[in-house]
């Protein structure tokens, strides 16, 4: 503040994206406040003090009940809605069978890189994720 020289640091909220892959197959999700027909990565919010390797797990695990490992980082994106941060990565499937959690989304399900869902917005993280894999057959 010019006024009284106070330094404000806004919050930021970081937030991991997991696009799980298995098999030349993604792990993509749907919201109930998504567009018809769109299906995403899994995403959620990171918990004070935790690893954001860690929160890709935790949220994984929590919202479709499968384990991840060999995170691998792919890249960031500021988003203003609120005050996010996204740190999107790459997880492979280890272990579990698919349940829902039923808050945060309505359906998931493992779909061939060949018969994919309609995507995300190209310029969200997500799609450029979703994208990158596609062309780089990422294993």
């Amino acid at each position: 503040c010019y006024n009284c020289n106070t330094v404000v640091y806004p919050q930021i909220s970081p937030v991991v994206l997991a696009l799980v892959y298995r098999d030349n197959k993604l792990l993509l999700g749907r919201s109930s406040y998504f567009l018809p027909g769109i299906y995403s990565i899994i995403a959620g919010y990171v918990e004070p003090g935790e690893y954001v390797e860690n929160a890709v797990m935790r949220e994984v695990k929590e919202e479709v009940g499968i384990d991840v490992h060999n995170i691998t980082y792919f890249g960031s994106q500021p988003w203003p809605f609120p005050s996010s941060l996204m740190l999107g990565f790459f997880a492979e499937y280890v272990s579990g069978n698919l349940q829902i959690d039923g808050n945060e989304l309505e359906d998931a399900q493992w779909f061939s890189i060949d018969n994919l869902p309609k995507p995300p917005n190209a310029v969200s993280l997500s799609r450029q994720m979703i994208d990158f894999y596609i062309r780089n057959n990422f294993k």
